[in-house]
């Protein structure tokens, strides 16, 4: 657990010598570790480059494996503290993708619940988070699925859906020529290189389809880091799909695409035993109102949403069942 904590640390920091101080190591020691590690495995992890440590493939492979154990881990020691110390303070463990909403949703479930441990998960795959909902590793998790493409929920788990269709923009640099256009389409782009995260369910697999049903065939790579994604598009080298409450990086825009193409369905997803229905009620509402407070203040979701006659509340779900 100590070397996979370790490599996680020199990833999300990207530096060994911000890594070696979150650690509380020196940077020798840490890299001494590093080699250690590396000679265990049979193989090379981080490439050093001035602009910091960079996982290899194989090292993205180990990381992918490491981070759900340490997580499972940290769950099986505070559960196991909780039974030993006899608290009677109630736990909620949520999951869920990237999104904008969460923070605001986390926000009203504390407001709310002052009283219980409220955990919160965040996975880029939707599939690795409704396994941990069927292994009570999660009490409920918000997922995406790609249109086309269904999710695998678990037999003894249900769901419930935020919004049948959200479709999904594409974010430019603000000098391509098709950043001046309220819509673009997706001919408009068909010479641009796009980017999508290969840990995410089924996005390539979508954004395949999009294309061949276009008649189009863009290349498209793959890019793991948010930071180096935003650059790459800021600097007019890539595009990439984004979800409609985003706000624009610095050097970008986010438009509609014609037609809307490509959308994805926003559900959640949860073990009947860990909810009663008046919770799931409760948690779906403030959901629910976190990603309507999102695209109240995004004009250029407003703005879609004025071009295709639909309103907020019909957009999304019912309150209750």
């Amino acid at each position: 657990m100590r070397h996979l904590r370790v490599l996680c640390a020199i990833a999300d920091n990207g530096s060994m010598r911000k890594a070696a101080l979150q650690l509380g190591m020196t940077q020798p020691s840490l890299t001494t570790q590093l080699h250690r590690i590396e000679r265990s495995i049979g193989g090379e992890l981080f490439t050093r480059e001035r602009t910091g440590s960079r996982p290899t493939a194989l090292g993205h492979s180990v990381l992918s494996r490491a981070r759900p154990i340490i997580t499972e881990m940290a769950a099986l020691v505070t559960a196991a503290r909780h039974e030993a110390g006899g608290a009677e303070k109630r736990r909620l463990r949520i999951g869920s993708v990237g999104s904008r909403a969460v923070a605001a949703w986390l926000r009203r479930v504390h407001e709310r619940l002052p009283d219980t441990d409220t955990t919160i998960h965040i996975d880029i795959s939707a599939n690795a988070l409704l396994r941990m909902v069927a292994a009570n590793q999660l009490d409920i998790a918000f997922v995406h699925e790609s249109e086309g493409f269904p999710l695998r929920v678990p037999a003894d788990a249900e769901h419930r859906v935020l919004l049948a269709r959200e479709p999904q923009f594409v974010a430019l640099s603000v000098g391509h020529p098709a950043a001046a256009l309220s819509v673009v389409r997706l001919a408009d782009l068909a010479d641009d290189t796009w980017m999508v995260d290969p840990t995410a369910d089924h996005e390539y697999a979508a954004m395949r389809r999009v294309f061949t049903e276009a008649g189009l065939n863009p290349r498209v790579v793959q890019v793991r880091d948010n930071a180096t994604a935003a650059e790459l598009v800021a600097s007019g080298e890539a595009v990439r799909p984004c979800q409609p409450t985003s706000v624009a990086a610095a050097g970008t825009v986010v438009r509609p695409v014609h037609g809307d193409p490509l959308a994805v369905r926003l559900l959640l997803a949860w073990r009947p035993r860990a909810l009663s229905a008046a919770a799931l009620d409760a948690l779906y509402t403030d959901l629910r109102s976190a990603y309507l407070d999102l695209a109240r203040v995004n004009p250029t979701y407003l703005a879609w949403l004025l071009r295709n006659n639909r309103t907020l509340h019909h957009l999304l779900g019912p309150l209750r069942r």
